[in-house]
């Protein structure tokens, strides 16, 4: 219910902010379409997942947006990133790194603060990709990390909120950070019917992705 709740709220602020997006449309006319492309650095990690002592690891990003700006500074960003995120894990003996890839959808709104700094805040949905562990390791004869794709959920969502700097024409600066609402893995009554693998953390733990992303691009 709760997971339903925030998933109708995002949907709910994404509609208001579509609905404010026609009436400054048809009030003035956009300034800039502001179509670009950037590219960067992940520093990322999931939380509340201490018992297979996960840590940080570092992915890339990429992806297109598109961000009008309107009068008064404020505009909207719709936005379609490639995410790389995961985390590294140990428990016991086994030591190794988990990879999660995601496509990231943020629909986000936008304030200038003069002409070079630009701050955004809004929400964002996920989808996985793949995941995939590093380790060729089995289990009782179960291969877990060949299937590691079977035990996160697809569905992820929250918000963001970071800024840009527009130090030139068209160049871009800028950083996020990415914060979950949902949870990273699914219950444990959906995992497959084997011993849970080491990359996993124990039942009951509410895990969710958490990302700081640094980037650059250009905005035509």
């Amino acid at each position: 219910m709760k997971n339903i709740f925030i998933i109708s709220l995002i949907i709910f602020s994404q509609s208001i902010l579509a609905q404010q997006n026609k009436t400054y449309t048809t009030a003035v006319a956009p300034k800039k379409l502001g179509f670009g492309l950037k590219a960067g650095v992940n520093f990322a990690n999931v939380s509340n997942a201490g018992d297979i002592n996960a840590e940080s690891r570092t992915g890339f990003m990429a992806g297109a947006f598109l961000s009008p700006q309107f009068n008064q500074g404020q505009g909207f960003r719709s936005e379609i990133i490639f995410s790389q995120q995961g985390y590294n894990f140990k428990s016991n003996t086994n030591t190794g790194k988990v990879t999660l890839n995601y496509l990231l959808f943020p629909q986000l709104y936008t304030f200038n603060l003069g002409k070079v700094v630009q701050l955004q805040i809004g929400g964002q949905l996920a989808l996985l990709v793949n995941a995939v562990a590093d380790s060729l390791n089995t289990i009782n004869g179960y291969n877990a990390y060949s299937k590691a794709r079977d035990y996160y959920n697809t569905l992820d969502y929250g918000m963001a909120a970071g800024f840009e700097l527009y130090p030139s024409k068209g160049m871009i600066i800028g950083a996020r950070y990415n914060l979950s609402f949902a949870k990273t893995y699914k219950d444990e009554s959906d995992y497959p019917v084997a011993p849970i693998p080491s990359f996993i953390p124990p039942k009951g733990t509410n895990a969710k992705n958490n990302v700081v992303q640094v980037f650059a691009g250009y905005r035509f």
